[in-house]
């Protein structure tokens, strides 16, 4: 595997074409250096993500104008209410009344309760809501609104860092903005916040800046489940920089740091689950809570690794469209193995090494793990550098064609996991 292949390293640099285009762009200038701060990169990060918000907001808006009376608002919501409902309640009960003492159990089972949602982003929210005296519904989306506008400009510099040229980042940015699952970045849910966090993440472990990632994996750790995520990326990124270091060099120093932070991001992802234990006094009192939500689908069952996907797969083809399930399970290995096979593809491989380990990582996570469903969607957000490969053709029809793409995306995702329609088993 060449090294051009798999991107550039920390001590790498681009071609001088593209060193000199990323010189003029990034500056905000033209080739005789004057610069007008208009143009500078990150005001046209920050345009392309205020006029993606304007798209998103009036979309909510007409659906909020239609929404009916649901178990969180009457009916017609204005934009704040409606951009709280699902989880957003959910992290406002935690907000006001933390994390229960005793699980609450129906017919011998755990039940939907706060334990399934981290600390992070509601406390951040109290602090925002303290410090603008804000209602707590305006708070959160603010909170996300922020958090998105600094994911965008991360996102562009990762890309930058990954060689990627300005005018290519920028479009990765723009649809990184109108992706289908975006509307995230203005409504009250952590994603918004977890993702700024692990963009800073990806570009900290590219940079080989190990030290400055231990409070960033804590923060992350807390925020959305990810710290055994992050921990196997982390630690393939160990592997393959010790195979390489004649090559490569990986000092004692970046050795120990790399090694220790790989360490404590495991021990981060199970931080959360421990504390649930803890304070419920029921060891699996987090896996129970989670297991709860897919309860509704499948009945009540152990959380055995790798095993959700496969049950997912026979409830949606044997229960849902009365399909043999031999057919759901073929479909889903095939799924698998076509993603495997895109992740060495050469486009895929300019994101580096060390990208697409937290593209193989997430992805082992979430099949080992997650029951598909319609969060499915939602739950797919961190393999956002993928969007950088979308970007990388020039055509402009291609372009057009792609940003319509996912805008209509974006408006039927709201349509049937956002909106409410009675008994709705679509959440978010």
């Amino acid at each position: 595997m060449s090294r051009a292949a798999d991107g550039p390293s920390a001590g790498e640099v681009t071609a001088a074409g593209d060193l000199a285009e990323a010189d003029v762009v990034d500056r905000g200038g033209s080739a005789d250096g004057r610069a007008s701060w208009w143009s500078r990169w990150w005001v046209r990060v920050l345009v392309v993500y205020a006029v993606s918000r304007v798209v998103t907001t009036t979309v909510l808006l007409i659906l909020a104008s239609v929404q009916g009376a649901n178990p969180w608002t009457a009916a017609r919501p204005g934009y704040f209410d409606f951009a709280a409902i699902w989880d957003g309640r959910w992290y406002n009960i935690v907000s006001i009344a933390g994390y229960p003492s005793t699980l609450p159990i129906v017919d011998g089972h755990v039940t939907e309760n706060a334990w399934a949602f981290l600390p992070v982003y509601p406390a951040l929210v109290n602090v925002v809501q303290f410090v603008t005296r804000m209602p707590w519904q305006v708070a959160a989306v603010l909170l996300s609104v922020v958090c998105g506008a600094g994911a965008a400009l991360l996102f562009y510099r990762l890309l930058r860092r990954l060689a990627f040229s300005a005018s290519t980042s920028l479009f990765a940015v723009v649809l990184f903005c109108v992706a289908p699952v975006s509307p995230l970045f203005q409504l009250a849910y952590a994603e918004s916040l977890y993702i700024f966090l692990l963009a800073a993440a990806l570009l900290l472990v590219v940079e080989r800046r190990y030290g400055m990632l231990f409070p960033v994996v804590a923060i992350m750790a807390f925020t959305r489940p990810s710290g055994l995520a992050f921990a196997l990326a982390l630690g393939l990124h160990v592997i393959y920089r010790w195979v390489v270091r004649r090559k490569d060099p990986f000092p004692l120093r970046e050795r120990v740091l790399s090694v220790s932070l790989t360490v404590f991001s495991a021990i981060a992802g199970l931080a959360w689950p421990a504390i649930a234990g803890l304070v419920t006094g029921d060891l699996t009192a987090y896996t129970d809570t989670e297991l709860a939500w897919r309860s509704v689908y499948i009945g009540w069952v152990h959380l055995v690794p790798f095993a959700p996907w496969f049950q997912g797969a026979d409830w949606w083809f044997v229960t849902m469209l009365g399909l043999p399930s031999w057919l759901g399970i073929l479909t889903l290995v095939v799924v698998i193995v076509l993603f495997a096979v895109v992740l060495f593809a050469p486009a895929v491989r300019r994101l580096g090494v060390d990208v697409r380990f937290w593209l193989i990582a997430y992805s082992v996570y979430l099949l080992a793990v997650f029951f598909p469903q319609s969060s499915t969607f939602r739950l797919l957000m961190p393999l956002f550098p993928l969007l950088g490969v979308l970007a990388l053709p020039k055509n402009k029809v291609y372009r057009g064609g792609i940003v319509v793409l996912f805008l209509a995306l974006q408006v039927g995702w709201l349509l049937i996991a956002w909106g409410v329609d009675g008994a709705d088993w679509t959440p978010p």
